[in-house]
């Protein structure tokens, strides 16, 4: 057997594969070998292939899908909402709140969130799926003032972005973010049923009301890179025009 041709069923598995709905189970490795004539291990090395391609999706204790990866757009211009970016993309978000409990802010929150440490903020822990497949795990923090029945809310709607709007009347906008990707902790892993050698996106964000400057959450996001893409977008800026110095001045500011 030519041994590349565990590459060959990859492609002619991904062509079939294109027409179907995310989220449809693919055969198993064994349908696989029986399929082709080939032993569990070409089988095998072809469907790591179609996961290293994003084509199919292997979840712990559930088995393999059809996997579609959209972006996911952070910029300065779009609102701070999951639900509302994984809705652009052309999918469809829903979040599983998993617990909301009031707490002292954690010591490393306090720069950002410029309170004092223990300052009574709600802890909120939530899985994000998109298409109703499991994309992400998300720890966010919220001061208890901004909303004081949060826990409430979030059992009738599921975007915080939204009930921060509604009943805090205030506008949030993302003001600080940072992206990175790394393999999560195995509380992490567990959650999202990935394995231990899988890497994840981890998006870190501040928001802030808009009017006010005031921060209004901060949030850790660990993501399957097999569900997303992300893209971050720096918005154009506009320029202030250059200050001409007096005549003999050596620089200009």
């Amino acid at each position: 057997m030519s041994a590349t041709r565990y590459l060959e069923i990859a492609d002619q598995l991904a062509a079939e594969l294109d027409g179907c709905t995310r989220g449809t189970r693919v055969a198993s490795e064994a349908d696989i070998a029986r399929r082709f004539g080939v032993g569990r291990a070409a089988a095998r090395a072809a469907v790591q292939e179609l996961e290293r391609r994003f084509v199919v999706r292997r979840t712990q204790g559930s088995g393999t899908f059809v996997n579609r990866r959209i972006d996911y757009v952070i910029s300065r211009s779009a609102p701070p909402s999951w639900s509302t970016t994984i809705a652009a993309a052309g999918a469809t978000p829903r979040a599983l709140v998993k617990s909301v409990r009031r707490t002292g802010l954690p010591a490393d929150l306090v720069d950002r969130f410029e309170r004092p440490s223990g300052s009574p903020v709600h802890e909120v822990v939530r899985e994000f799926y998109i298409d109703d497949l499991l994309a992400s795990w998300v720890h966010e923090w919220i001061p208890v003032d901004e909303v004081p029945d949060l826990d409430l809310a979030l059992h009738a709607v599921e975007s915080v972005d939204m009930v921060l709007r509604q009943m805090g009347r205030v506008r949030p906008v993302r003001a600080w973010c940072r992206v990175s990707i790394d393999v999560p902790p195995a509380e992490v892993l567990g959650a999202l049923r990935m394995e231990s050698s899988q890497p994840a996106w981890l998006v870190e964000s501040v928001s802030r009301d808009e009017v006010t400057g005031t921060v209004l959450m901060c949030s850790r996001t660990w993501t399957r890179a097999d569900a997303v893409r992300v893209v971050v977008e720096l918005d154009e800026q506009p320029v202030a025009p250059e200050r001409k110095g007096r005549k003999g001045d050596a620089s200009v500011e």
